[in-house]
């Protein structure tokens, strides 16, 4: 068995399905010991306390240990609407929930990641960030917001061992995106967008992420890391 995260505290915001539930499932079958905050318990073997990116309460955190060797930050929102329809509470609640969010998880929790000398934090971004897409304004904006915030942390705490990496996924088949894929012909449809020929999987999404958050990426910092099937770079 690998156990690239034997000995090491992982804390998951939004663990209960799709990417973030795989994530943790892969850390814990790797050693790791699992915190998860969000508002349901996942169905894994992990430590979970409630908190909710809309309304974060620092205190939540109080009763983790000492050191955190990593945070993965799995919450977020697909809100995919026209321009005009968008109000404005849809933008304060999508950069609310992607990016300020990220904020109120890792603020409370930095002197727990310097403690152990060589952290990895990873956050989850979109492939409309950097590539236009219509109807993704809002979500676009948010993630835009965290890939910038990725940026200037990974900048800030590099002295500190910390590194702060991003991904990028395009559609992958989780609870979120159910909408997109609620049918045979959405299913075949979003698969021929994308130059691979399919959509992601969580497996795909929690590889990435798990690579950036263990010690086998303690060279990677500050970089967005596209999972999607090439349809960010190629046509």
């Amino acid at each position: 068995m690998n156990a690239r995260f034997e000995n090491k505290n992982i804390l998951i915001i939004g663990a209960s399905t799709g990417i973030g539930h795989e994530i943790a499932r892969q850390i814990l079958e790797e050693g790791g010991t699992v915190y998860v905050a969000g508002q349901h318990k996942p169905d894994l073997d992990v430590q979970f306390f409630e908190w909710n990116a809309l309304a974060p309460d620092e205190s939540a955190f109080n009763n983790l240990p000492d050191t955190l060797h990593g945070i993965i930050y799995c919450a977020g929102t697909i809100n995919l609407k026209p321009f005009g329809r968008l109000t404005l509470e849809n933008f304060t609640t999508d950069f609310q929930m992607n990016t300020l969010g990220a904020v109120a998880a890792v603020q409370p929790n930095i002197n727990r990641l310097k403690k152990a000398k060589g952290a990895g934090v990873v956050f989850f971004s979109t492939v409309a960030a950097n590539t236009g897409f219509t109807f993704h304004t809002s979500i676009a904006m948010a993630k835009g917001g965290l890939q910038g915030l990725a940026i200037a942390l990974a900048a800030e705490f590099a002295p500190a061992g910390i590194r702060f990496n991003v991904v990028a996924p395009s559609l992958t088949d989780t609870p979120l995106a159910e909408q997109l894929l609620s049918s045979d012909d959405k299913r075949e449809a979003s698969a021929k967008r994308h130059p691979l020929g399919r959509f992601g999987t969580p497996q795909d999404l929690a590889i990435a992420a798990t690579y950036l958050a263990s010690d086998e990426a303690s060279w990677i910092t500050g970089q967005i890391l596209g999972v999607d099937g090439g349809l960010g770079k190629l046509k």
